[in-house]
């Protein structure tokens, strides 16, 4: 996934992370991506698809936004700072890196 992702999200130009299965997005960061995460199959969370990719929505530390990907192994993690990027566009930005993480459940609409 990590090779995947793309060098702009949102507009915001990738800057260098030294963790392992990280990246960033701004400067300074308003976009931080994860992956490696243990999978999550069951939430109370509002669940939302983008581009192919359900997402768990926590919006408890807004305007940071949480948003963790359901029912894929690994998953993946990505925090906006609503203020200075769109979830919506980020999320539809690290799609196509993110599909590449084998899905084996799908949000209930």
């Amino acid at each position: 996934v990590s090779v995947r992702l793309p060098e702009t999200v949102d507009g915001l130009t990738r800057r260098t992370t030294d963790a392992q299965a990280t990246a960033a997005w701004g400067t300074p960061a308003a976009v931080l991506f994860r992956c490696g995460l243990e999978p999550v199959t069951v939430s109370k969370l509002k669940c939302v698809t983008a581009s192919n990719v359900d997402w768990l929505v926590d919006d408890s530390k807004a305007p940071n936004y949480r948003f963790i990907t359901f029912a894929r192994k690994p998953a993946a993690e990505i925090i906006v700072d609503s203020k200075k990027a769109s979830g919506v566009n980020v999320l539809d930005d690290l799609s196509l890196a993110v599909q590449q993480l084998p899905a084996s459940d799908h949000c209930l609409g």
